[in-house]
Formats: C-alpha cells, sequence, structure tokens
C-alpha cells in the first residue's frame, strides 16, 4: 500500500521550499529531504529542479 503524504497536492508554502534549499544544501538525500518535508520524492524532485536545486544521489 502506497504512503500517505500529509502536503499531498497542496502548494508549497515559503518555509518548506527554504528548509528544501538548507536540506539540499546540506547534502541530505531526496529520501530524507522528502521524509523531512513529508511530502513524495517525486514532488520533491520536481520543487528541487524547479529552484535550480543539486540534490545527492544515494551511492
Amino acid at each position: 500500500m502506497a504512503e500517505r503524504y500529509e502536503r499531498h497536492r497542496q502548494a508549497w508554502t515559503s518555509e518548506e521550499i527554504q528548509k528544501l534549499r538548507m536540506l539540499a544544501t546540506k547534502g541530505m538525500s531526496l529520501k530524507a529531504i522528502a521524509k523531512a518535508l513529508m511530502r513524495s520524492e517525486e514532488s520533491t524532485k520536481i520543487r528541487a529542479k524547479l529552484d535550480k536545486l543539486k540534490i545527492q544521489k544515494m551511492r
């Protein structure tokens, strides 16, 4: 069964975007960032791409 995300289909707030930028610059993985923001990995990846942020790949 798929996970349920608290922020499903809701607009990104400025606080969430700021947190996304901070976590991405710290070098966190996509999965960890998505979990911290309670967003899906796909949603987080799309938002990061819109903001031209680089997210570390898991090794």
